[in-house]
């Protein structure tokens, strides 16, 4: 994400006119400032695609040590699709006007935006796309919340459902039992019951992967919550089936000592939870005490973090420690586990067919950032969003 953000601020400092407002030849200067710094953030954005078709012409290969991207960015890392930047530069410019501004210069989110759209292009255009998974809090519905009967998401995953496509949700949220997950995602699940009385789908494929990579159920109109249990022997990685129990209970144990640790460092008032597969801390509300702060959360997940790499069982068992906006977890395995497992289950989706769509993906502590190595992905920052995402990704299969 910087490595373009970066690029893009030479020509904004060349061609922007912030003094215009002063100049008698107001209007031509502006125009000329426009045309020029859209050229020139255009060029960029194909420089960087064409670096990244090299990249994937040496991914192809074998050799992507020696692409010169890699040379470049040393932590980049792999491609399922390319990525049309350029032309995804021209359909945000002109809804963002980014090349319009005199005093602001191309933004994160600018960036974070057109990359998005440059990979639903590459999709939609490769397709067709097989799977979407989501993540749950800030994705589909705002940070504790649950997904909601009018909430406007689920008409356009219907959409999706329509079409063929199936549909995840990757979820942190880590539940043993159907009626918890139907508590968080009823309106959805209720929308595709309601699809299927209506004939408007025949076999929808909706399923739910929680604790990041440890629990599956699947959308059946005849269970109850219209949900049932996957045993986890049926859908599993080869790799996942190798991960010895006692290795799990160790790096929890291990986990939970740490998490231990930080709530007395920082005086949190805060409470440890367990689960067979995760071990967090949570808030234990109290009258005039503030919620955790972000940077006491990231101190936590990084803490945590450093002590299981360099564990015994931390270098057995993969996990996932992450800041969920009011609480820290650790949980065996992670999403990119999640998604493949996702894949496998539907009968071999390939990645270059999936989007994974969530709003972690900052490497500290963010646990869709994983979901990368899995599949293609979306970087959204609010469940309006992921709305506005899925309008887009429905105008360019259109059109």
């Amino acid at each position: 994400m910087i490595y373009p953000k970066g690029l893009l601020a030479v020509p904004f400092v060349l061609h922007s006119q912030p003094s215009a407002a002063y100049d008698e030849r107001r209007r031509s200067v502006l125009a000329k400032m426009e045309t020029g710094a859209h050229r020139r953030y255009a060029e960029i954005m194909h420089d960087v695609e064409e670096l990244i078709n090299d990249h994937i012409e040496h991914q192809t290969c074998g050799t992507q040590g020696r692409s010169k991207l890699k040379h470049l960015v040393p932590s980049v890392g792999v491609f399922f699709t390319p990525l049309l930047l350029e032309e995804a530069f021209e359909f945000q410019d002109d809804r963002r006007k980014i090349s319009s501004r005199r005093f602001v210069p191309p933004s994160f989110n600018d960036i974070r935006l057109t990359l998005n759209s440059a990979q639903l292009m590459s999709l939609t255009r490769n397709g067709p796309i097989e799977l979407v998974t989501f993540d749950g809090d800030v994705t589909l519905y705002d940070d504790g919340e649950s997904l909601t009967n009018e909430n406007p998401v689920i008409p356009r995953i219907l959409k999706l459902l329509r079409q063929g496509t199936h549909i995840g949700i990757v979820t942190a949220a880590g539940y043993t039992d159907a009626i918890k997950y139907y508590g968080r995602l009823h309106g959805l699940l209720d929308a595709v019951a309601q699809a299927i009385k209506d004939k408007e789908v025949a076999d929808p494929k909706v399923i739910i992967l929680g604790g990041e990579s440890n629990y599956l159920f699947e959308f059946d109109f005849h269970a109850e919550s219209f949900l049932k249990y996957v045993p986890r022997k049926t859908w599993m990685l080869d790799e996942m089936r190798s991960w010895q129990e006692e290795d799990i209970q160790s790096l929890l144990d291990l986990a939970e000592g740490a998490l231990r640790e930080c709530i007395g460092s920082m005086q949190l008032s805060a409470q440890i939870l367990r689960k067979d597969r995760a071990v967090g801390i949570i808030p234990v509300p109290i009258p005039g005490k503030p919620k955790f702060n972000r940077e006491q959360l990231e101190e936590i997940v990084l803490v945590t973090q450093q002590i299981l790499d360099l564990s015994t069982p931390g270098k057995k068992v993969p996990f996932c420690a992450f800041n969920g906006g009011n609480d820290v977890f650790v949980d065996i395995g992670d999403k990119s586990y999640g998604v493949l497992s996702c894949q496998r289950y539907l009968g071999g989706i390939e990645g270059s067919k999936t989007l994974h769509v969530g709003d972690q993906f900052l490497s500290a502590g963010a646990n869709d950032f994983k979901a990368r190595l899995a599949c293609t992905t979306a970087w959204i920052a609010s469940p309006a969003e992921t709305v506005a995402l899925l309008d887009e990704l429905h105008f360019h299969r259109e059109n």
